[in-house]
């Protein structure tokens, strides 16, 4: 597996960033959103659930048919997507 450049990654992650906006007004309306954290060399992207989402129960079912899928049909070299804070973690 090639290690991506700092061009590379930057890029992808603001890819992912403006996938990510498509949400986040849903989240809003709960006094939640979210950012990316990192992307690893394993196209794994780290993900911060921020305000509301932070504690909120449904953060698990949100990442995996909500955010995840978003961002994997949007950027699908994407493998992975794991929250770094949050319930569950």
């Amino acid at each position: 597996m090639h290690s991506m450049s700092a061009t590379e990654k930057e890029k992808l992650i603001k890819e992912i960033d403006e996938a990510l906006n498509e949400l986040r007004p849903h989240l809003a309306v709960d006094g939640g959103n979210i950012e990316v954290v990192d992307l690893k060399d394993d196209n794994t992207v780290q993900i911060k659930w921020l305000g509301n989402c932070e504690s909120c129960s449904m953060s698990a079912m949100t990442m995996r048919a909500g955010v995840e899928q978003t961002i994997k049909q949007k950027i699908p070299q994407i493998t992975n997507v794991e929250a770094v804070n949050g319930v569950g973690v």
